[in-house]
């Protein structure tokens, strides 16, 4: 478990990824998932939580390595990824985006710090994809979403499987679980990622 600072110093997280990492689709503040988790955090743990987002739109894999060095600067306790949909999008391989990710998981937790990384999401649930491209999509992103889930855990981090534990609910919800662009998740559907995300993010600390 990483070490909590003491006294009144708040608990650093940082969140790193792309446009889900980010809350690309949500229309307040109050509703992006980092800010969410962080307030999460600090009830469980009862005491201040400091947020800091390094995750960028569009981001994949690939854009992790940037995003890990300004994070250790700041000396995090604990750090949470969300990457992959961009990485099949612009298909990138399996391999390399799991080594990718591996890496960057490896470089956090070699400083000591607790890494959550959410898997790739189940792109077979974005309905606005045509058909055959859903299916192709859906299989690639849930062969992603396991060797994210080995590289993550050979790396010493906690993967969260989010194409198993979310795709259910978006698929038979979509009107409620995606924003408006049809594709990002809205305030409903990344309060259901952190429902599931919060408490492996409490264990791990």
């Amino acid at each position: 478990p990483a070490e909590l600072p003491s006294g009144p110093e708040p608990v650093k997280f940082a969140v790193l990824g792309d446009s889900t990492a980010a809350g690309l689709g949500v229309d307040l503040p109050d509703e992006l998932p980092g800010v969410l988790l962080a307030r999460g955090l600090a009830a469980e743990l009862e005491r201040p939580v400091s947020l800091t987002t390094y995750a960028v739109v569009g981001g994949t894999s690939q854009d992790l390595a940037p995003q890990v060095q300004a994070t250790l600067r700041i000396r995090p306790t604990i750090v949470l990824v969300l990457v992959g949909a961009n990485d099949v999008a612009t298909r990138l391989s399996v391999t390399a985006s799991a080594g990718l990710l591996g890496t960057a998981v490896s470089q956090l937790t070699a400083e000591g710090v607790a890494v959550v990384a959410g898997t790739c999401p189940d792109l077979g649930s974005v309905r606005p994809i045509p058909q055959p491209l859903r299916s192709i999509a859906r299989s690639r992103s849930l062969r992603l979403g396991r060797a994210q889930r080995r590289a993550v855990e050979a790396a010493g981090g906690e993967p969260v499987p989010l194409a198993d534990l979310l795709s259910p609910e978006f698929l038979a919800r979509p009107a409620e679980f995606f924003s408006s662009d049809q594709f990002h998740p809205s305030a409903a559907g990344y309060h259901a990622a952190v429902e599931i995300l919060l408490p492996r993010m409490s264990t791990i600390m």
